[in-house]
């Protein structure tokens, strides 16, 4: 069956009620994650947490899989790689869960690859870093669009705009340094050169030096790859220091936080997204749609504003559980197959479909293209 698409909502007292018989019930399927909750990456762990928990309870409430209740155990890394290695083996060890659907940074993912992998456990991350599934490692998978197709989708709107030079500021996360790496790998096969390369730490406030030094080159448009509070000062100083220039983001802000923290400065900016952010804004004839609307709406009704963040979330879920109710089973080597086999899997990110060369299973379709414009997104395409 397919799982997300057959839960069913009940009222917050039976939901409850329900959350009372999962604690006593000794045969479930354990999820184990491990998430920045806090910390300076809490704007992606934050949403991902809430939407796990979110849908756990549904899938209770209505029956669970195949009869069997699903637990949550959930470790906060504070975005720690150090954190995230030791709450893995703990989770693997001595929760000993069916599978692990987490890692909200690059940094934590990479980290605890190796552990997962020795100990043969299914895992979905739900960070960007393409190193993550390339090359492919036979136990873990991911959600979220990687930073080389986020990098393409860039240069192809640049190459749209017969944009040729670009500057490229990033900052020193795994993520960051990824993306910026894909950058400028890819940049030639889109007839773009990249003008100056800048960088900023994980702690700076101010990037204005950087920034100087990007305004006194011929670039004709800025790149700035990164998460967190990075990104929003550089759209800010961008603006302070009068530089014009078309400024890009990747999906790593793609969340109203980012427009909330650059305020008016975000005016303008362009980004790859995932369409989750605009779903009202998608014809009905689009397949995603209702995956989209519902979920966007169960999401904001309890928390506030959407983030793709929290939709990686959801996708990694839904995976794993229709990948055990395939395999009847929470045997891992049977749970691993199932989830490299999805196919035509509709989830926030795009329609997935895996396979033992791809353990991510989308293409660079499963982006939009996005512009800032009155404070909110709109598609440009």
């Amino acid at each position: 069956m397919k799982i997300h698409k057959t839960v069913s909502m009940l009222t917050a007292g039976m939901l409850l009620s329900l959350g009372a018989i999962t604690a006593l019930a000794g045969d479930t399927i354990k999820v184990g994650t491990f998430l920045a909750v806090t910390g300076p990456a809490s704007f992606l762990g934050d949403p991902e947490l809430k939407t796990l928990q979110m849908y756990i309870d549904e899938v209770n409430a209505a029956g669970g899989v195949d009869g069997k209740m699903v637990e949550l155990i959930h470790y906060d890394t504070g975005g720690n790689a150090k954190e995230a290695v030791n709450f893995v083996k703990r989770l693997i060890q001595k929760d000993k869960v069916d599978v692990i659907v987490g890692g909200s940074t690059s940094g934590t993912t990479l980290a605890v690859m190796p552990l997962v992998d020795s100990s043969k456990v299914p895992f979905i991350s739900l960070a960007g870093a393409v190193s993550i599934i390339h090359p492919v490692q036979k136990w873990t998978f991911k959600t979220p669009h990687t930073d080389a197709m986020a990098a393409a989708k860039i240069f192809g709107d640049m190459q749209r705009r017969g944009i040729t030079r670009v500057a490229l500021i990033s900052g020193s996360g795994g993520f960051d340094k990824s993306g910026r790496a894909q950058s400028l790998e890819l940049a030639p096969q889109y007839g773009i050169t990249i003008v100056s390369d800048e960088s900023y730490g994980a702690k700076d406030t101010d990037m204005t030096a950087q920034l100087t030094k990007i305004r006194d080159t011929d670039a004709q448009a800025i790149l700035n790859f990164g998460f967190g509070t990075g990104p929003a000062i550089v759209t800010k100083n961008v603006r302070q220091l009068g530089i014009t220039l078309p400024l890009y983001q990747s999906h790593g802000v793609a969340s109203k936080k980012y427009i909330e923290l650059a305020g008016d400065a975000a005016e303008g900016v362009r980004l790859p997204a995932a369409a989750l952010l605009v779903a009202d804004q998608l014809p009905d004839s689009d397949p995603q749609k209702a995956v989209l609307v519902a979920y966007k709406s169960k999401f904001e009704t309890a928390h506030g504003d959407v983030s793709t963040f929290g939709g990686h979330a959801y996708d990694g879920l839904y995976m794993a559980l229709e990948a055990i109710d395939r395999a009847n089973s929470t045997d891992k080597a049977k749970v691993r197959d199932e989830i490299e086999k999805t196919t035509g899997f509709i989830g926030t990110g795009g329609i997935f479909n895996m396979s033992p060369t791809d353990h991510l299973g989308l293409g660079i379709d499963a982006f939009k293209m996005l512009e800032i414009k009155n404070g909110d997104w709109t598609i440009i395409q």
